[in-house]
């Protein structure tokens, strides 16, 4: 009895001992201040428990640094967030594409994802945002990144990719009459129909819904141009995922599904290929962002072939791509809002996702512009206070670079070190 009490006693009092906050400090040459466009010179920024408690520049009060404190000295670096990509397929890879997926069995896909998931932290991607997957993949990873099983990114999942029958997001597009039985959950054809699907994702784990309001160019047999999804189904779509409090974003290449879309009060127009100069001004009145993934098609024409893509979907591609790049052009002068999306993992292979910011900055973006769209625009299109800037109360999430990415974007290809919640990813 006494063995027993004593480890009762022993037990309750160290539950009662408060943890030891874990205090890391880092330092760096430079600090790129996404908010205010401006490089700081000498940061130092403290970081206890995985959140920031203070940011100082030259100049500046430095901060009382507690004993024991672990230190991240980055002598000639930059720093800047961790970087956030709206557009990604974390259980899919491109050299695995067209019927070629048919050769591998369904989890064999969840393994993918966590090769994935490693890969686009290690490139800096701390936060990405998953808009589709089948068998709730994504919302797996994100638990085994939360439970500590596995390393990867921040997700935020959106379940499965919705839409109608025999459209992009249907997961039998493209297999013969006899494989209609098989179960199809993410396909709905009437706005009581959708308001079910967003119900279902969202009780099985969605942060985001995803729609496919147009065909797709990866998708055999539609049209990227054709609408897929009426007004009164997209909707429905965003009524109740908005009632539910989650966001909503919409797979859309095709002029009349954007509007529409944006119309239905759709929070991000994914692709945004053929958006035109009502595209463009209904997404400012509804305060929409555009995610254009414009590195793609440099890789589709390259790779597609070989990696099995069908024919028809690379001549999609040269009908589209050029002109998906003249589009984000376009509609960046005109004022609309933008963040970074690269639909990385399906189309290209995970962890390059940083390519894409040389092609932005090439189609007429500054840098700075586009280092926000995948800093302190995501933050704000997810509507997370936790991310995207270092800065007091955020995740400890940081990039750092060799060089000046104002003056060199491309040294974002090229991480020196990432850091998610205070802690170095090896």
């Amino acid at each position: 009895m006494r063995t027993i009490l004593a480890l009762t006693v022993t037990a309750t009092m160290l539950a009662a001992t408060p943890a030891i906050a874990k205090t890391v400090v880092v330092t760096a040459a430079h600090m790129i201040d996404v908010e205010a466009g401006r490089t700081v010179e000498e940061p130092v920024v403290v970081i206890t428990d995985g959140r920031i408690v203070s940011v100082t520049g030259r100049g500046g009060a430095r901060p009382a640094i507690p004993d024991g404190a672990e230190r991240i000295d980055l002598p000639g670096k930059t720093i800047l967030p961790g970087l956030i990509d709206m557009h990604v397929h974390l259980d899919a890879d491109a050299r695995i594409s067209g019927y070629r997926r048919l050769d591998y069995t369904d989890s064999f896909w969840q393994a993918v994802g966590v090769a994935n998931a490693r890969a686009m932290l290690a490139a800096g991607f701390t936060t990405v945002r998953n808009v589709g997957s089948s068998d709730y993949n994504d919302v797996g990873l994100k638990q085994a990144v939360e439970g500590g099983y596995i390393v990867g990114p921040r997700i935020v999942p959106a379940g499965y990719a919705l839409g109608s029958t025999g459209g992009h997001c249907d997961g039998t597009e493209g297999l013969p009459p006899s494989f209609a039985d098989l179960p199809n959950p993410s396909v709905a054809d009437s706005p009581d129909g959708y308001r079910r699907l967003v119900r279902t994702m969202k009780k099985y784990g969605a942060e985001v819904i995803k729609i496919c309001a147009t065909g797709g160019v990866l998708s055999r047999r539609d049209a990227p141009g054709a609408q897929q999804m009426s007004l009164d189904e997209m909707k429905a779509v965003a009524d109740e995922a908005h009632m539910l409090g989650l966001k909503v974003a919409a797979h859309a290449h095709g002029t009349a599904g954007i509007n529409d879309a944006l119309r239905a009060g759709i929070d991000t127009i994914e692709h945004a290929s053929l958006a035109d100069a009502t595209s463009f001004k209904l997404a400012k009145e509804r305060g929409a962002w555009f995610s254009m993934d414009v590195y793609d098609d440099d890789y589709i024409l390259a790779e597609g072939a070989k990696n099995g893509v069908h024919p028809e979907s690379l001549e999609k591609e040269r009908q589209i791509g050029r002109k998906q790049r003249e589009t984000f052009r376009d509609a960046y002068r005109a004022g609309v809002k933008m963040v970074f999306g690269t639909d990385n993992g399906a189309v290209f292979p995970a962890g390059q996702n940083a390519l894409q910011f040389a092609k932005m900055v090439e189609w007429g973006m500054t840098p700075i512009a586009a280092i926000r769209s995948a800093t302190v625009n995501a933050a704000e299109a997810l509507a997370r206070t936790d991310v995207g800037t270092i800065a007091v109360g955020r995740w400890g999430d940081i990039v750092a670079v060799d060089g000046d990415p104002l003056a060199d974007i491309r040294v974002l290809e090229r991480p020196a070190l990432v850091i998610k919640a205070g802690e170095p990813v090896r």
